[in-house]
């Protein structure tokens, strides 16, 4: 059964027992919207337009075809979709069928793939044979010899190449003839257990693969309901990339109000701006770099927006030009909401704190959870003084997925995590995030850890001394510029540096968009590059 690794029962029990978790899951949601809403609209992209009734039905359809293919409790399947029904259905089906599933960004390529489907002992992937250019058949077949437990490969479209098995094929078989009704009860996941699981990037740049417990995320996402004033009339649009933390209240809150949910594929801001007048769409989640862009486009006053009243805005802090750039263009209210996929759910505002509030801060901790501002010492800060962020509680729920060594550090015996931000109280008891502890870049709401650059860099011949450091950018919030110091007698270029990252297939996000060659970098004592200087050299 997939418990968590860290919860223990009476921590699980403590929590319900007070109310913050509920013995519901994702699928009873579903079920019921499909018994009381079943001619409802509930789930749209650009080639499906699905009730509630027939989501339903798809979701059976996949978790019963994963069963008879020999797929067993707990078995992880991979995810490596854009935005579609598809995704939506599989996430959902997963759950049904008691397995896991690891949705993983697009942008992943053959180093952080391997690495998450060997050590999650994948028994499928679902991908589609090419998006944006990119062949993710091709880089599963390089893969395959190094991956023994990958058993399937699931792909999504109208052709396949021989030996994938296609969802749609899938979808279009009435698989649940032949069982009686209820079969997949017996084996759907329970609250107190995991099924979704996310995944980041550790200190190394490696995805680290984290269980986010049911109960734990469908509390958050109820408050999340709260905060805004979802109703079943709402039209909940993902813009952005699903696996993103923005749209983590479209996927597990919207069916709680049977609220529905429009799918974008792939974000350009034209295409945003004009499913929002399409669709209508009413609440949405974002990065503050998708924000940016739909500012920017020429044509935004060309585009009826004005259904969109509420935006979460997550991933990256927000910039107060945006923010109030946003809600004067577009007329809807911002709201910020704080929390890491390897750390859950911290604080979040109410669509009716003041502007001010809401654009400057990340509100309070959730009702059950503990929030504090420590010193390097443990001690707690004074007011208006900075500190490192400690959380606990019921929206804390997770733990890293086959690793209690790392899962062991980053969480104290009693459960205190620190995510790695710096904080210090507002005035009115909101929090205001200062900074990174450590030196992770995030461009649009994607981390990129300078370290795994470096180490890349520093094996070319012609790379003496390497930093990689953070740039201010109006759209992205930050991009990665990178400091070389070449070899005696050779000449390190822009194109040599690309040319050497892609030589490592890695993804796409993390190749700086600067170079910078020095003779020499900075010293911070004697031997530690000083990032901040060369930070500052960029900035001025």
């Amino acid at each position: 059964m997939a418990k968590s690794s860290r919860l223990t029962p009476d921590v699980i029990e403590d929590y319900t027992r007070k109310g913050y978790w509920r013995p519901e899951t994702l699928t009873d949601f579903w079920e019921r919207n499909a018994r009381v809403y079943p001619e409802r609209e509930a789930l749209v992209d650009s080639r499906f337009r699905l009730t509630w009734r027939q989501g339903n039905l798809l979701a059976d359809r996949l978790a019963l075809g994963l069963l008879e293919l020999g797929f067993k409790r707990d078995d992880l399947l991979a995810v490596q979709l854009p935005n579609s029904v598809e995704l939506y259905l599989l996430r959902l089906a997963c759950e049904k069928a008691g397995l896991l599933c690891v949705q993983c960004i697009r942008s992943l390529r053959h180093r952080e793939m391997e690495h998450m489907l060997g050590d999650g002992e994948a028994r499928g992937i679902v991908i589609p044979w090419k998006s944006r250019g990119f062949d993710h058949w091709e880089m599963v077949q390089e893969l395959k010899p190094h991956l023994p437990h990958l058993k399937h490969v699931f792909m999504v479209g109208d052709s396949l190449p021989p030996g994938a098995v296609s969802i749609e094929t899938m979808l279009e078989t009435a698989v649940e003839e032949k069982y009686p009704a209820g079969y997949l009860r017996r084996t759907k996941c329970a609250y107190s257990e995991f099924s979704l699981v996310g995944h980041t990037t550790g200190t190394t740049g490696i995805p680290k693969m984290v269980e986010l417990t049911i109960g734990g995320i469908m509390y958050l996402t109820r408050l999340h309901n709260r905060d805004i004033g979802l109703t079943r009339d709402d039209v909940f649009g993902i813009l952005g990339p699903a696996v993103h933390g923005p749209n983590i209240p479209a996927y597990f809150g919207a069916a709680q109000e049977a609220a529905k949910i429009v799918m974008l594929e792939a974000f350009d801001a034209e295409s945003a701006l004009r499913i929002i007048q399409k669709e209508k769409i009413t609440a949405t989640g974002v990065v503050p770099s998708i924000l940016a862009l739909m500012l920017e486009h020429p044509d935004l006053e060309k585009y009826d927006v004005s259904s969109l009243r509420v935006a979460f805005c997550a991933g990256a802090s927000l910039p107060y030009r945006i923010a109030e750039a946003a809600e004067r263009k577009i007329g809807c209210k911002l709201v910020q909401f704080y929390g890491a996929v390897d750390a859950g759910g911290i604080a979040t505002l109410s669509v009716t704190e003041p502007a001010e509030i809401r654009w400057t801060t990340v509100g309070r901790p959730y009702p059950g959870n503990e929030l504090k501002l420590v010193d390097e010492n443990g001690k707690e800060v004074g007011p208006g003084e900075v500190g490192q962020v400690m959380t606990r509680g019921p929206t804390n729920d997770v733990a890293y997925y086959r690793d209690p060594e790392a899962t062991r550090q980053a969480w104290s015996p009693d459960g205190w995590c620190h995510p790695g931000d710096l904080g210090r109280w507002h005035a009115g008891g909101n929090l205001m995030i200062v900074g990174r502890q450590k030196d992770v870049i995030i461009r649009g709401g994607q981390n990129i850890y300078p370290i795994e650059i470096e180490t890349l860099l520093h094996a070319h011949p012609c790379v003496a001394s390497v930093a990689v450091v953070r740039m201010p950018d109006p759209v992205m919030g930050e991009k990665a510029c990178a400091f070389v110091v070449p070899q005696p007698g050779c000449n390190f270029t822009f194109d040599d540096m690309i040319s050497c990252l892609k030589s490592h297939k890695i993804a796409a996000y993390k190749l700086p968009e600067r170079l910078e060659v020095r003779d020499s970098l900075p010293l911070a004592g004697e031997q530690k590059i000083d990032k901040k200087a060369l930070e500052k050299q960029i900035s001025d």
